[in-house]
């Protein structure tokens, strides 16, 4: 199975910054060793395949560093051209997962999950959609045009990816996330599933079960994007959820579960996760890229030929 990193996935950031960026080193280093985990460089997306979802003006102003004080303070990072580096790459990450499921039946980004990027702005430490844009990129490489479910189980609503694609039909987008976080002024999903604070592992799954019935129900993908957030697990500073390990796990494999029955490639990307231990939000990314990889036989049959 092919897993997507790079170095450039790594920010340098002034001492103090709240985003955990040295999970990214971590858990590459975490994987390097296990047998069958293809670990691949990720490619910088193109300036085309940005333009997919995201407005000329803003693209512009993050290629060449004309992002306002005000737009900068939104998305949580200061501008430097590592910067775009890096998000090109998160992108281009997403892409190459996606394609490599196509072929293989499931990868994975060892980051990406960026859904709180809009057409025309970037917040929430998201440059740009990488689901979004991976999204229509596979759209325009079929003749014909294919129906897409995103299941963004990070514990923040996928709020960009929502009004990116609140008019697409052929997209669906399904948020299970805590109802009382960020994003505070939240978009319509295809399928928004708001759970309480301190919601553990039986309310959790219970919810997830529920909902990914009601997906079955209403929509038919061809393709499945999974934003596998560690944020959820009871650790979390951010996430005022009470998910235990083994419930991250589960929660896990019923997208997994869900992916096969519905005869679908899978790609897979990090999301969130704010454990104040780094270590903890590695453990669960782990998890989350070992149990993929322990699906991969059972992948393989959706591939295209």
């Amino acid at each position: 199975m092919k897993a997507f990193y790079s170095d450039h996935f790594v920010l340098p950031l002034p001492a103090g910054h709240r985003f955990p960026m040295s999970k990214y080193r971590l858990l590459r280093e975490a994987l390097s060793g296990d047998a069958g985990i293809e670990l691949q460089e990720a490619p910088c997306a193109t300036d085309t395949q940005l333009l997919l979802v995201h407005e000329p003006r803003y693209l512009q102003a993050v290629l060449r560093g004309q992002l306002s004080e005000r737009e900068q303070r939104e998305i949580g990072f200061v501008w430097s051209p590592q910067l775009v580096e890096r998000s090109r790459r998160s992108v281009g990450a997403t892409i190459g997962a996606c394609c490599a499921a196509t072929q293989e039946g499931v990868s994975v980004n060892l980051a990406g999950g960026t859904h709180h990027a809009y057409r025309q702005r970037g917040s929430g430490f998201c440059v740009f959609n990488d689901v979004a844009i991976a999204a229509k990129v596979l759209q325009q490489s079929r003749k014909q045009k294919i129906n897409i479910a995103i299941i963004d189980l990070d514990v923040h609503q996928g709020d960009g990816t929502a009004a990116i694609f609140e008019q697409d039909a052929s997209i669906f987008t399904l948020s299970l996330h805590g109802a009382r976080n960020y994003p505070f002024n939240k978009q319509q999903s295809s399928l928004d599933v708001p759970l309480p604070d301190g919601c553990a592992d039986e309310q959790y799954l219970e919810a997830l079960d529920a909902a990914l019935a009601l997906l079955e129900t209403r929509f038919a993908p061809q393709f499945v994007f999974y934003l596998a957030g560690a944020d959820p697990h009871e650790s979390d500073r951010l996430g005022r959820l009470k998910v235990t390990t083994a419930g991250m796990a589960a929660r896990d494999l019923r997208v997994m579960q869900y992916a096969q029955r519905q005869r679908c490639p899978l790609a897979i990307t990090m999301a969130g996760g704010y454990s104040t231990e780094v270590s903890t939000i590695v453990d669960v990314h782990v998890q989350t890229v070992r149990l993929a990889h322990a699906q991969a036989a059972a992948f393989r049959q959706f591939v295209r030929h």
